[in-house]
């Protein structure tokens, strides 16, 4: 690969797609030498949601920080590296913005190659530091902006075979905890409150059993506000550990039963699971129970919980990939806000 002329193989890897500022050094693919990650929760959570344009500013404000520090802790010299990657898509346009002019200037004052990285293939390949990607695998990609089934028959090769028609997966847990009242976000108290009750409710399971992969998730979102407004205005108390519980059954069976079919009808040695859901411990332990049971030649990789957000490592590990592809940007390099996969 050609742009690998020195002797250590390294990449300055930055993120900003939404209110996650992530550089991180990367080495060879899989070795993670330093992963800054500066969250912007606490300044969203007041809103209940990520407001874009506090979001911007918020970039602004860490991004040199954050390289400054990704470098000193990983203990490399601007010189050693051997390329610049960055976000360029999908996410919010202003905080793309972002991170993608810090990519360029750096690059353009060290006279290195910009590598331009899909945020969703940053996800699927933050799986290589736990181990190599065998091909062909299947991806489930489950985030707040997005739920998709991809084929790769190789990799760099990206086919979507299945997405969600209407909400993203995390986006229903979120609407979801604001109507039990939680703090944003609110996938991680609603996934521990589901361990505590019972599935009385017996939310949709939609689309589970139509001829496709694909996903939906507005019908269920607007099931568990229905049936919570009603309990208020009839003066009834439900039990929000049982409405968790049935809420989460309902979305990990329309997951997992889509990706096991999905796992039967394409030739698959590995199954990712990748993106902020994939950090929910009912969909790890289901997901890898399934699996097991009906998928004996399929073995399972989901990142730890860490890389499972939105971080710079996973994008450094993507532009290996690229690299290997001779993907090389210029200075023209814009933000694409609604980059899919066909676009690559």
């Amino acid at each position: 690969m050609k742009f690998f002329t020195k002797p250590r193989k390294l990449i300055l890897a930055i993120e900003s797609s939404c209110d996650e500022t992530s550089v991180a050094v990367i080495e060879d693919q899989t070795k993670i030498l330093s992963n800054i990650v500066a969250s912007q929760i606490d300044s969203h959570k007041r809103f209940g949601g990520v407001v874009p344009e506090v979001a911007s500013r918020h970039h602004v404000e860490e991004i040199l920080l954050c390289m400054e520090e990704a470098l000193e802790e990983a203990n490399i010299l601007t010189e050693e590296l051997s390329a610049v990657a960055v976000t360029y898509g999908p996410g919010l346009v202003g905080a793309l913005l972002i991170g993608i002019s810090a990519a360029k200037a750096f690059a353009w004052a060290n006279q290195l190659p910009l590598i331009p990285v899909n945020h969703m293939a940053g996800h699927i390949q933050a799986a290589n530091f736990v181990r190599p990607l065998e091909f062909p695998l299947i991806a489930l990609l489950v985030s707040g902006g997005h739920t998709e089934l991809v084929y790769m028959k190789e990799n760099g090769s990206y086919q979507i075979i299945g997405q969600t028609r209407d909400d993203a997966a995390g986006e229903a847990y979120d609407k979801v905890g604001r109507v039990l009242g939680l703090s944003y976000p609110s996938g991680k108290e609603i996934d521990e409150l589901a361990v505590k009750g019972k599935d009385t409710f017996n939310f949709p399971r939609a689309m589970l059993r139509e001829d496709n992969f694909d996903f939906s998730f507005s019908g269920l979102k607007s099931s568990f506000i229905n049936t919570v407004h009603n309990a208020e205005q009839r003066a009834e108390t439900l039990v929000k550990e049982d409405l968790a519980t049935s809420f989460q059954a309902s979305v990990i069976d329309v997951l997992v039963g889509k990706t096991i079919r999905a796992c039967q009808t394409y030739p698959v040695k590995q199954l990712v699971v990748a993106g902020g859901v994939a950090a929910n411990k009912g969909l790890r332990e289901r997901i890898q129970q399934e699996v097991t049971e009906k998928l004996t030649e399929v073995t399972v990789v989901i990142p730890p919980v860490a890389l499972c957000g939105d971080n710079a490592a996973m994008i450094g590990s993507a532009a290996f990939v690229e690299c290997e592809k001779e993907v090389i940007a210029d200075l023209t390099l814009n933000a694409v806000p609604n980059l899919s996969f066909e676009a690559i």
